[in-house]
């Protein structure tokens, strides 16, 4: 249990650091050109180093699946987070909408999984979506120029995210992978699908600024290796349902990230949502725990595939300039108590 403790805590640590790397390079640059450069590295540091060390074929139905899911779990989530932010949807709005997810993954996980939600995790979860509605509530200012389409993005982000949970876990032994394998599979699969964005949107550049290097060290190191990392170990050794309403706390965390690193603002309102939050994250994880039958962690589910991305509700506004999507796309954090 203290091992699962752990690494929920660096869960949310490091999945809630895609905002702050967010800021710090879409403050030198466009979000795809940062994504494109943040995915190549990735690609290319694990390519490298599974030519190096494995040269053995992997099953074709395998190679398939993990590349759905990377590109489910990080290209459709962090191109539907950043893109709302770029059209002009308030990066609180757009947090909202993802936090959601706990709540789709729950409805899904019964018929999809076999995993039992119970009446106090339904509680429990609800709770918590009422917190991140309180955290986000004053960076969300009203209708905002932006095409109707554009608040469609959030909820495609959102599905990106728990559809690439689903297809990983409904995989079966047959695309069962090493860690090392899927996290390749994705990361290559990821870069392909930014690098047709950036290109797509002129993206395709190399900043000379060093604040954007160390950003992009900072979302390929802590973000993508910590986050998703940490994100399907998580899922592996409890449930998707563990895991989902962890992504409560990532709001809160990152409006305390904005205050100590950036001197944002933290009102009544957004402490209030912190407490909220970590109420409801308690009750429904000792929920969980306390149901019987309890759910075998991660039944015949491959070494985990690999990272979603970039955190997962989005915090800051963006210079209108992602995502599980903003994240992107805010050149800078929350400056109000928003996730």
């Amino acid at each position: 249990m203290r091992l699962d403790s752990v690494l929920s805590a660096c869960f949310v640590l490091t999945w809630s650091s895609g905002f702050v790397g967010a800021a710090l390079g879409t403050a030198h640059t466009g979000a795809w050109t940062l994504l494109a450069w943040r995915f190549w590295i990735v690609a290319a540091l694990l390519g490298g180093w599974w030519l190096l060390r494995r040269r053995h074929a992997l099953p074709r139905r395998a190679v398939a699946v993990h590349t759905v899911v990377g590109a489910l779990s990080q290209g459709v989530y962090l191109a539907g987070v950043v893109w709302s932010a770029e059209l002009g949807v308030p990066a609180g709005l757009a947090a909202l909408v993802a936090a959601l997810q706990p709540l789709a993954t729950a409805v899904l996980s019964g018929p999809l999984l076999g995993e039992r939600t119970t009446g106090p995790q339904w509680a429990g979860l609800g709770a918590g979506l009422a917190g991140v509605a309180l955290v986000v509530g004053d960076d969300v200012t009203g209708p905002a120029a932006a095409p109707a389409l554009a608040y469609a993005l959030p909820f495609l982000a959102m599905a990106g995210l728990v559809a690439g949970t689903f297809v990983e876990r409904r995989a079966g032994a047959s695309a069962r992978l090493p860690l090392t394998d899927s996290l390749v599979i994705q990361g290559v699969a990821s870069a392909a699908v930014f690098t047709v964005v950036a290109g797509a949107t002129g993206g395709l550049t190399v900043p000379a600024e060093g604040g954007f290097w160390f950003a992009v060290a900072w979302v390929v190191v802590l973000s993508t290796f910590g986050g998703y990392g940490s994100y399907w170990l998580v899922v592996r050794r409890r449930s998707v349902n563990h895991a989902a309403t962890l992504l409560y706390l990532t709001p809160p965390t990152t409006m305390l990230a904005g205050f100590a690193l950036f001197g944002d603002t933290i009102t009544l309102t957004g402490l209030t949502g912190l407490a909220v939050c970590a109420a409801a994250v308690t009750w429904v994880l000792r929920a969980a725990a306390n149901a019987a039958p309890r759910p075998r962690p991660a039944r015949a589910m491959s070494e985990p595939g690999a990272m979603m991305a970039e955190c997962s509700s989005t915090t800051s506004s963006p210079p209108r300039h992602d995502s599980r999507p903003p994240d992107p796309a805010t050149p800078r954090p929350p400056s109000s108590p928003t996730s």
